[in-house]
């Protein structure tokens, strides 16, 4: 059966199953419930604990072995197998299908695998494991359930924030300053624990404790720039770069986004519906429900003007965009030069769409048009799908 994350400690207060399946890409959650696990095994005289990590050339005779072998003392065994590629193989995939078949009271297996996609969810091994035993799947924490997450973790520790206004800008100084980090965030909160008593924290202690240890993803970037949140673009924006995030892959992000915006704007102006262009496009999670505001907001000719603009940082980024060259006699004209740093015009590339009507950096001439193509036939070449 499908076990909710946050339902596991009241499963495990009322009953041990023998086999569970972890899986998530959420390290920090995902060892939180392979501990709570471990824990009720051991209370309930699993003492011994045998732990196997799947590689490259893994043995599974080996595993099922151990599941078949007796402990000299009698102990009942705690079998934790490892697999994060989520890949067993075809071998791999009927050990896992025996291990399900087994009815073993003595034995407990434990199995952590990372995020899987929907086809692998489908397998016959993962079916199997699902129907024999409990499958705890781990969810990412989105930025919007995090100032809450916080504020449960604090109250597991005995502190909260203070009431009103003060309380809620502390929750969101937190937030913005672990995004991305979940493991970072429970060693900040702890860190509160350490440095002030049970109670309510203020908005000054709050700020005097928590280290900025946000890490940013490129992609979660799009959905700042879909919300319309500039203080969070900004911030992202700046954490990006300085961790060294590649530029081109920072501007292929965002442009993937706008084309996608400008393929559904397109697809509703024909009459087609938003459920049907949302699939089309691979719109799903937090970026739908984001995806419709966003329409909203923006209108054809910002998204032309949007992708004008990103045709012109990519000449930027690689190099292709500088002054004209004058010809023999002529007087030079006025020098015209891109932005002196692109990640500018990926900000003014992002505020296209976050907030329309916005500049729109780039390379120009004198005259502020883009060289080369018009603004509006690149446009139509990166919208047309």
């Amino acid at each position: 059966m499908q076990l909710r994350a946050d339902a596991l400690e009241s499963h495990l207060a009322k009953t041990l199953g023998r086999l569970y399946v972890v899986y998530g890409d959420e390290p920090l959650l995902a060892q939180e419930a392979l501990a709570r696990i471990r824990a009720a095994a051991r209370a309930a005289g699993f003492t011994e604990r045998n732990v196997f990590s799947v590689e490259r050339g893994f043995d599974w005779s080996l595993l099922l072995g151990a599941t078949q072998s007796m402990s000299l003392f009698g102990e009942r065994q705690l079998i934790e197998l490892r697999i994060p590629t989520g890949k067993p193989g075809k071998d791999g995939g009927d050990a896992l299908k025996a291990l399900a078949a087994s009815d073993n009271p003595d034995l407990l297996t434990l199995i952590a695998l990372p995020r899987l996609d929907a086809a692998t969810q489908k397998t016959a091994w993962f079916t199997a494991l699902v129907q024999a035993g409990v499958a705890i799947r781990i969810d990412t924490i989105e930025r919007a359930q995090l100032p809450n997450w916080i504020a449960q973790r604090l109250a597991a520790q005995q502190q909260r924030l203070v009431a009103g206004d003060a309380g809620r800008r502390a929750l969101q100084f937190i937030a913005e300053r672990v995004e991305g980090n979940l493991l970072a965030a429970h060693q900040e909160i702890q860190k509160l624990g350490l440095l002030y008593p049970a109670g309510e924290l203020t908005l000054e202690q709050v700020q005097d404790a928590v280290l900025n240890v946000a890490r940013y993803d490129v992609f979660k970037l799009n959905e700042a720039m879909l919300a319309g949140d500039v203080a969070r673009l900004a911030r992202m924006l700046d954490g990006l770069r300085g961790e060294g995030e590649a530029t081109v892959l920072v501007l292929w992000a965002v442009v993937e986004e706008i084309r996608a915006l400008a393929r559904i704007k397109r697809g509703l102006t024909a009459g087609k519906p938003l459920a049907s262009l949302m699939r089309e496009n691979r719109v799903w999670g937090p970026r739908e429900r984001l995806m419709g505001p966003a329409l909203q907001r923006v209108d054809e000719r910002s998204l032309e003007r949007a992708l004008a603009l990103a045709a012109r940082l990519d000449r930027q980024v690689k190099g292709l965009c500088g002054g004209v060259p004058a010809r023999v006699g002529v007087a030079p004209a006025r020098a015209s030069l891109p932005p002196a740093d692109p990640w500018d015009g990926l900000f003014d590339l992002a505020m296209t769409i976050a907030r329309p009507g916005g500049s729109d950096g780039g390379c120009r001439t004198e005259g502020g048009a883009p060289r080369g193509a018009t603004a509006t036939a690149t446009a139509m070449r990166a919208i047309r799908p």
